[in-house]
């Protein structure tokens, strides 16, 4: 099984201030633990293109686009969107680059190049909207792929995993209603984005869960709400939005996950994969603020990914 790492050093570069949870350290972190664990030299190493601007289209408005790429300021400034989400001169080539390592590896996976995919990028997607940014986020990188998948390369029914500790509202207004696209996801509430959770629909199974919410509770939910919709679903690929937040360690977040759920429910989402969609996902990091929790939960979750 070959299993790539998109990334590129433009990702490190975008940064909102030492105080800013989501760092450049944190894909340094990563790639430490992956090195750390002697798995980095079996898994393939591909640079992140930039992504296409008609892919961008897709999920985002010309105005949410241009909110990035023309308030690009001078080197040493700060362009601020909102409370907690900025811009610094190298951001827009960042989010380039981020976005595009989703559509690249979606191309990937589906051409037969790799299984299978992790992005190791920032910045994150899951809360970017499509008429805005918001929430650290700046492009929606699994929405655009999701979307490259079903517009682009003609598949017929794509999933959207979200284990972030954070409601991945940007991406559940991106394929709400699409009969396309089934999302599942856990997320605490109440919590940021502060979005009131909604009854569950037809393609929709995003369920909220208390602070403090262990691991148990979550592969129950798996078990019983997650696994049937993507088994009645049989989507033809599935993508992950990896927010490793909700570990124990992680002060963002108020969840009880350890490296073995994450490993645990990676295992399960590629087990739906081979039965239905050629075991072809493509996985985007978001949250994880604790840099060691990070950098040891990515790497059960690549582990498993790559069948390690």
């Amino acid at each position: 099984m070959t299993t790539a790492i998109y990334s590129h050093p433009d990702c490190a570069r975008h940064d909102m201030g030492d105080w800013h949870p989501e760092s450049p350290a944190r894909l340094q972190a990563i790639a430490d633990q992956l090195i750390g664990s002697h798995i980095s030299d079996l898994l393939e190493h591909r640079e992140a293109p930039l992504v296409a601007l008609a892919d961008l289209e897709r999920n985002h408005s010309k105005n949410a686009i241009a909110i990035v790429r023309d308030n690009v300021p001078e080197l040493g400034d700060c362009y601020p969107i909102d409370g907690d989400t900025s811009l610094n001169h190298y951001s827009w080539r960042a989010a380039q680059r981020a976005a595009g390592a989703a559509v690249a590896a979606t191309d990937a996976v589906i051409d037969g190049e790799i299984d299978n995919a992790f992005c190791s990028v920032r910045p994150p997607g899951h809360h970017a909207r499509p008429i805005e940014p918001m929430g650290f986020c700046l492009f929606n990188n699994v929405a655009v792929a999701a979307k490259h998948a079903l517009d682009a390369r003609g598949l017929a029914r794509v999933a959207v995993v979200d284990f972030d500790v954070h409601h991945g509202n940007g991406t559940e207004e991106a394929l709400l209603n699409e009969p396309r696209a089934l999302m599942v996801s856990f997320y605490q509430h109440p919590f940021y984005p502060y979005t009131e959770p909604e009854p569950i629909s037809a393609n929709m199974v995003n369920v909220p869960v208390p602070a403090h919410t262990r691991g148990d509770a979550v592969r129950q939910i798996v078990l019983e709400q997650w696994l049937p919709a993507l088994h009645a679903f049989k989507p033809e690929m599935i993508f992950i939005s990896a927010g490793f937040d909700a570990h124990r360690e992680d002060d963002v977040g108020g969840m009880g996950l350890v490296e073995a759920d994450y490993a645990w429910m990676t295992q399960q989402v590629m087990a739906v994969a081979r039965l239905y969609a050629k075991g072809r996902i493509v996985s985007c990091l978001e949250g994880g603020y604790n840099l060691s929790a990070l950098g040891r939960s990515v790497v059960a979750h690549v582990r498993a990914l790559a069948d390690l």
